[in-house]
């Protein structure tokens, strides 16, 4: 009998056997907790997004309240997430949906994809769970469970493969029970048809499986093609006075962009006359503390913290956008994650 059920049945079989029913953002048809969950869980496991999603609940329990927000507050619960522009993304799109929906999240699939952060696969899983509509989901777990599952080679960041996935997810859509549906989808991707060691003995699609077939797990979906990571380099300045670190916000675009950090500065940077210009401060001590290494999506970068032991600031000398806060202050503020690694060592030492 099995046999003669469709994907997609399997798949609702599947899920409502032995899917997930518990995360904090099922059981509810409110769009702004299931967009919420939907973009922190962009290249960010379950397990990683659950206190986030809470803590931000309990702090933004509506869209109103987080298009109220001031940015720093938004990037503070964000910190540690990784990927800001998401948060960003989400503060904007928060004040769009107050200025021109009425402080609703638009019902309309079109309308959603206007808003910023928000693409077609996210605008599918907020109309299908919050709404019931009949839409295709296409994450990166999904890519992989298709890709397996319809045989479809290639890299699906390219283009034409890309559409290829997009067209049989397209096909496989069922008339009825699409949230249990696009649910299994996540559940399978996410637990059964894993990157590493997938659990194919247990998965309801595997009789059917083409990679499986072939003997070529492996090779479904094919990885990016390969390409050596860019090695950056950069100082960055650890201004210290009375158990105070200077932070400086960065620009509102870019790397860590409207972040609280530590300043930067190129290579070959009189660093003692800058201190005293633009920060009024006067540096007794300097000494090179030990690299630090953080890796992004499109390169690497080795972060030189120098250390600057302050004995007098100038009165009113700070420049726009600049602040001294105590060491454990600091590690609560919008500050990025190597940045956060940099003065946790600081304050902890004795």
């Amino acid at each position: 009998m099995l046999g003669t059920l469709s994907f997609a049945a399997k798949v609702v079989r599947w899920q409502k056997q032995h899917g997930r029913h518990d995360l904090p953002w099922q059981k509810t048809r409110d769009a702004y907790r299931i967009w919420l969950s939907e973009i922190m869980l962009q290249q960010t496991q379950v397990a990683a997004v659950i206190p986030y999603y809470q803590r931000f609940l309990q702090r933004f329990p509506d869209i109103g309240s987080l298009a109220a927000a001031t940015q720093d507050e938004v990037l503070t619960l964000w910190a540690g997430l990784g990927y800001y522009s998401r948060a960003r993304n989400l503060h904007r799109a928060a004040q769009l949906a107050v200025a021109g929906h009425g402080g609703r999240m638009p019902v309309d699939f079109d309308a959603l994809l206007t808003l910023p952060g928000i693409g077609r696969s996210t605008a599918a899983a907020i109309c299908v769970f919050a709404y019931g509509a009949r839409h295709a989901i296409l994450d990166g777990n999904v890519k992989r469970l298709f890709a397996r599952r319809f045989g479809i080679a290639g890299f699906p960041g390219d283009a034409k493969v890309a559409g290829v996935l997009w067209r049989e997810t397209e096909r496989q859509l069922p008339a009825r029970n699409i949230e249990a549906y696009t649910q299994g989808l996540m559940d399978l991707g996410a637990g059964v048809c894993t990157r590493g060691k997938p659990r194919c003995d247990v998965c309801p699609v595997a009789q059917d499986c083409v990679a499986l077939k072939r003997k070529a797990i492996a090779k479904f979906p094919a990885p990016r093609p390969r390409k050596a990571l860019p090695q950056r380099h950069t100082d960055m300045l650890v201004l210290l006075h009375a158990r105070q670190v200077l932070l400086e916000k960065r620009a509102a675009t870019g790397i860590w962009g409207g972040m609280w950090s530590l300043p930067e500065v190129p290579a070959g940077t009189d660093m003692i006359a800058l201190c005293a210009q633009r920060y009024g401060a006067a540096v007794a001590q300097h000494e090179v503390m030990p690299t630090v290494a953080h890796g992004f999506t499109h390169f690497k970068l080795d972060i030189v913290p120098q250390r600057l032991k302050v004995s007098h600031v100038a009165a009113h000398a700070a420049a726009p956008g600049v602040m001294w806060l105590p060491l454990e202050e600091a590690l609560g503020a919008a500050i990025p994650a190597p940045v956060k690694r940099i003065i946790a060592a600081i304050a902890a030492e004795k």
